[in-house]
């Protein structure tokens, strides 16, 4: 039976982040920087291929990122009733409006 009850061990952001091609990892840095600010209740799950930011309490997800070779896939969900955002942000992307759909995905979640 070892082996089948989680021990707990999560992964860590500094383990997902060796599997990030180097020109990405400013822009995930900084979009990863800016969903921890959004407020205490931010929860960062580091997941196999992506990082997703849920609220905590409800635990509902509004950013989940995922780095490729040239860009990044951010799905953000305002909420369950509306369909899933999907951007794709190059490297030399203007991030302002990206940003602001994030926070405001975050507020939305009560």
């Amino acid at each position: 039976m070892d082996g089948l009850i989680s021990s707990g061990n999560k992964r860590t952001y500094a383990d997902f982040k060796k599997q990030i091609p180097k020109n990405v990892i400013p822009l995930f840095d900084t979009l990863r920087e800016f969903c921890l600010s959004l407020g205490e209740k931010t929860i960062e799950d580091v997941r196999m291929h992506r990082v997703v930011f849920c609220k905590s309490f409800t635990f509902r997800w509004f950013a989940d990122m995922e780095p490729q070779k040239d860009h990044i896939i951010i799905k953000i969900q305002k909420n369950r009733k509306e369909p899933v955002i999907i951007n794709e942000i190059s490297l030399k992307s203007d991030i302002t409006n990206i940003k602001k759909t994030i926070q405001n995905a975050y507020e939305s979640i009560h």
